[in-house]
């Protein structure tokens, strides 16, 4: 259990933050950018829960919970000793992937094949689902870069890969299925 008795307590003061195994790292870090773009993602999907259809929210929230998972994972480094790697560490996991990868494919039974891309709009549900996303693939590149630097447990990866396909696949949902999706007309204001 997590206790917060004081908000602020100085340490950063000088332009450090704390990781999870407690060592202390730069706040503009590679690694300090990647979570904390996905708690900034966390932000922008409690904007999304206040427009969203109930079916869809009972889902948000599951997702928020999965994002401070996520955020834990990436701000405790992997050990390159693994006899100094504990169990307990939180990391996402493959089923976390999975769930993801069954609603998807559950939501998109509902949709017409797409014969264009869609461009981010429609209903205010969709529109802050398509932010969601778009913050979702920039965690992604932070991910996938710190991961080309240190270890980076590769569930996480997959996560925020599935998670912005779910996005944009409830997007569309929350479109009317896919009917009031605004559809990409290339050149058409030439």
């Amino acid at each position: 259990m997590v206790t917060l008795n004081k908000i602020y307590t100085k340490t950063g003061d000088e332009g450090t933050t704390a990781l999870g195994d407690g060592n202390r790292t730069d706040k503009f870090s590679l690694r300090v950018n990647t979570y904390g773009t996905v708690d900034e993602l966390n932000s922008t999907v409690g904007l999304a829960t206040q427009f969203a259809s109930k079916s869809v929210l009972v889902n948000l929230k599951k997702i928020q919970n999965d994002l401070f998972d996520l955020g834990a994972d990436f701000c405790k480094p992997i050990s390159v000793n693994p006899t100094t790697q504990k169990n307990s560490d939180l990391r996402i996991l493959a089923s976390q992937v999975f769930q993801l990868e069954n609603q998807i494919d559950e939501m998109n039974s509902y949709l017409q094949t797409l014969k264009s891309f869609v461009l981010p709009g429609g209903s205010m549900s969709s529109s802050y689902l398509h932010l969601c996303r778009t913050v979702c693939r920039r965690a992604e590149r932070y991910a996938v870069q710190l991961a080309s630097e240190e270890l980076v447990n590769q569930e996480s990866i997959k996560y925020l890969n599935r998670l912005s396909d779910w996005f944009f696949v409830t997007a569309r949902l929350e479109n009317q299925n896919g009917e009031n999706d605004i559809l990409w007309v290339p050149g058409s204001n030439r």
